[in-house]
């Protein structure tokens, strides 16, 4: 068992050396579609949403829709699913961003540089990825009307804003002063898994309250 899983990890590490993108994303996904159910799992979900799963893949337009559900069919698993929602989204952004935030600091690693990288990535993607992902729950995932979604981003989006505030700039500085930039993106996918979770179970508990 062992030598099973490090050889692995081995083939893992082969992967995101020669394929940084495509390893990024397929990780991005899997986890993705990972925190997605155990959230389901702890708001009480006996059976799975399969559609919600779907859902969360459909902002790649009609015709790659299409192709999911075909692959969806030959391959009844979440997986297949949401490697395509790595690939549209979680991978490829937090990869580039990565790249484009080393390159205008040069890559340096001093404590002022890494600070000034953590609040740069606070007040960007930070924000955007929350709002986000409340608006494609609100109008994709619940399709609510976008006065409904619109009142909970209001009054919910702030709180959910601030706790990313209390633990990712930690997360950040340890990402950019630490952690090797192939391995950047890795280390956000694990941390994103718990507060994947956490983002759906707030979500799920403010419909439910409305409801």
């Amino acid at each position: 068992m062992g030598s099973i899983a490090k050889k692995g990890l081995q083939q893992y590490l082969l992967q995101l050396q020669q394929q940084p993108l495509r390893t990024k994303a397929l990780t991005a996904g899997v986890l993705s579609a990972i925190s997605d159910i155990v959230s389901q799992r702890l708001s009480g979900i006996q059976k799975l949403q399969r559609k919600r799963l779907l859902l969360k893949v459909c902002d790649l337009g009609l015709a790659k829709c299409l192709f999911m559900l075909i692959k969806t069919v030959a391959f009844p698993t979440v997986i297949v699913d949401d490697m395509l929602f790595g690939f549209a989204y979680l991978g490829p952004f937090g990869h580039f961003y990565h790249i484009l935030l080393d390159k205008l600091f040069k890559g340096k690693k001093d404590n002022k540089t890494v600070a000034q990288k953590v609040v740069l990535e606070q007040l960007t993607s930070s924000p955007l990825n929350n709002l986000l992902f409340m608006l494609y729950y609100g109008l994709v995932i619940e399709e609510r009307p976008w006065v409904q979604v619109k009142s909970k981003i209001k009054k919910e989006y702030p709180t959910v804003q601030y706790a990313a505030w209390t633990f990712w700039p930690v997360v950040g500085w340890i990402n950019h002063r630490h952690v090797p930039l192939q391995f950047r993106v890795i280390l956000q996918s694990f941390v994103a898994f718990c507060w994947g979770i956490f983002l759906n179970l707030r979500a799920k508990t403010v419909a439910l309250t409305k409801d």
